[in-house]
């Protein structure tokens, strides 16, 4: 009698992670300036880009200041929020699923 090879099939399912974007909103107490300085060091925007992102925050509600897996999100926007405390301003910066 002949043995059967039998093939053991694993699938392995690799799971994308789903997108958190971070969203920085506008208040009336933080300063332009600011914003910039945290889109340019926390998110690595370049100059002309934070400020074109600050003045969407400005003119609307809030913009999003990138898109990151959720751990990336949500230390960045916490590291935002700790900044601007640490400075004395009110910003709200949030990491929400999209």
């Amino acid at each position: 009698m002949a043995k059967e090879n039998i093939k053991e099939q694993t699938r392995s399912r690799i799971r994308i992670p789903r997108p958190y974007e971070v969203l920085i909103y506008n208040d009336d107490f933080t300063p332009m300036d600011f914003v910039v300085d945290v889109l340019i060091q926390i998110f690595e925007k370049d100059e002309p880009t934070a400020v074109a992102l600050m003045m969407s925050v400005h003119k609307g509600s809030h913009a999003v200041a990138g898109v990151y897996p959720k751990d990336i999100a949500q230390t960045k926007a916490a590291e935002a929020v700790q900044w601007a405390r640490d400075e004395g301003y009110p910003l709200k910066v949030e990491a929400v699923r999209r």
